[in-house]
């Protein structure tokens, strides 16, 4: 090759390079720490438009605008590693960057689409996987629909087989319903949540584990899913130890993947533990914001963040595909008037409450049915049944009020017809309740053993 040739190739090449440079780098600098909070100046952001933050021993630390003033843009570390220095170079996501003669892309993990190819994944708060499967990048990419005019929503009609018998029975639930699983902590609420996994008839389940153990997420996947409920599952985790940005972007990806799952046609069950952690999370941020507090240190914005998330499962136009959610709610000190438990039950269809003295006593699922209610279960459900179902609650709550009494021999049989009924039929009303872990009582078989204890309380034995 000539001189004149290889010069030409030199410059052709050259040529390339520089089309392919940025005409300009933006870049702002760390100016102030405050808390989780990171204050950078000369950098506009939108609100959660992602940046990077390079340290100055190389790391890279990236982090998603939560909130700007004047020149100010107000970030928080998406991990929990945010350990910088003051002057650190900070850069949008996905810009290129100047290290020294060349440029660079400023990029960290790359999140899994959301598709098809994320049945089966286990994947964190920003869809980055954390099972040790290959990455699949050819899933199709899209989020779950939005906000959904409430005129075109497909109504609540078809009961859901959950192959719980307490649930089955007195609290049918429906296709697209939202219920929240109020509890203490240690009544038996991660082995309903697994039960319900496994037992759902549901195309997808996704499970958001947000805020919870890190101890607990394996023996959740492993022991409590097991493998072939993997198979249909999708899996978001954002520990305790997580950054609270983490946490709360988990609950939104969990929602955006059933919605998207939903959209392509399928019943969805979403179960999402817990709405308190998520709560707390979003707490965390907008304290550090300056957000004044009003109920129990949490700001207002907390209580307009869970209906906007709550609100986006459900029904769709489409009546055959629908998400089927489960929330758990944290009760602390076993408190059912908290903030967060109190707008929770405003804005679900159904709330189940786990009572701590029938788990105690090794009633499992410790289900107060009493205190519990599906909204929707007189659309899903004959009258015969609502009718033995309104029996069989009234007839838990009289005994569970009166079994003191009669313990200490201060009641006398026949002064209360319904209290000697109740006492008659407990037995059967207990085991009709209960149920072991790796039971399945689906939704027929449930309703049978309900109508047999009809007839035994109405003396038809």
């Amino acid at each position: 090759m000539s001189a004149t040739a290889q010069a030409l190739v030199r410059l052709g090449a050259a040529h390339r390079r520089l089309s392919s440079a940025p005409n300009s780098v933006r870049c702002g600098r760390l100016v102030r720490v405050n808390g989780l909070i990171l204050e950078v100046e000369g950098l506009p952001l939108e609100i959660d438009q992602r940046a990077l933050i390079r340290t100055s021993d190389g790391r890279t630390i990236e982090a998603c605008c939560v909130s700007f003033n004047h020149g100010v843009t107000y970030l928080m570390a998406l991990d929990a590693d945010n350990a910088v220095g003051p002057g650190e170079l900070v850069y949008p996501a996905g810009t290129p960057s100047d290290t020294g003669g060349r440029f660079e892309l400023m990029e960290r993990q790359r999140a899994l689409p959301i598709g098809h190819s994320l049945l089966g994944r286990i994947v964190d708060g920003f869809g980055r996987p954390l099972d040790d499967l290959p990455v699949e990048l050819s899933a199709i990419p899209g989020l779950g629909s939005g906000r959904l005019n409430p005129l075109r929503r497909a109504q609540i009609f078809q009961p859901l087989d959950v192959g719980v018998r307490a649930i089955n029975g007195l609290l049918t639930v429906g296709r697209g319903q939202r219920v929240g699983i109020f509890a203490g902590t240690g009544v038996g609420k991660s082995v309903l949540l697994g039960m319900l996994a496994r037992r759902c008839e549901a195309d997808v389940v996704v499970v958001g584990l947000i805020g919870e153990r890190g101890r607990e997420v394996r023996e959740f996947c492993e022991d409590i899913l097991g493998a072939e409920t993997m198979k249909r599952s999708v899996v978001v985790v954002a520990t305790a130890d997580s950054a609270p940005l983490a946490r709360v972007r988990g609950a939104w990806f969990a929602t955006d993947v059933a919605t998207w799952f939903r959209d392509q046609g399928r019943n969805v069950v979403l179960i999402m533990d817990s709405l308190t952690r998520y709560a707390m999370a979003q707490r965390e941020i907008t304290l550090g914001l300056g957000e004044p507090p009003v109920a129990r240190g949490y700001p207002p914005s907390v209580f307009q963040r869970l209906p906007e998330l709550v609100e986006r499962v459900g029904n769709s136009e489409d009546p055959g595909a629908s998400v089927t959610a489960f929330y758990t709610v944290l009760l602390e000190s076993d408190d059912s008037s908290d903030p967060v438990a109190d707008t929770a039950r405003g804005v679900l269809d159904g709330h189940i409450f786990l009572s701590r003295e029938l788990a105690e006593a090794g009633h499992y699922p410790a289900i107060d049915v009493e205190r519990s209610i599906s909204r929707v279960m007189p659309k899903v459900a004959d009258a015969d049944q609502i009718e033995r179902a309104r029996q069989v609650k009234r007839l838990f709550g009289r005994y569970m009020r009166s079994r003191d009494l009669v313990a200490m021999g201060a009641y006398s049989p026949g002064s209360d017809p319904e209290l000697d009924t109740a006492l008659r039929v407990w037995p059967g009303i207990s085991a009709y309740l209960q149920q072991g872990p790796a039971e399945a009582i689906d939704l027929s078989m449930a309703l049978s053993q309900l109508s047999m204890l009809g007839n035994d309380i109405a003396g038809r034995g």
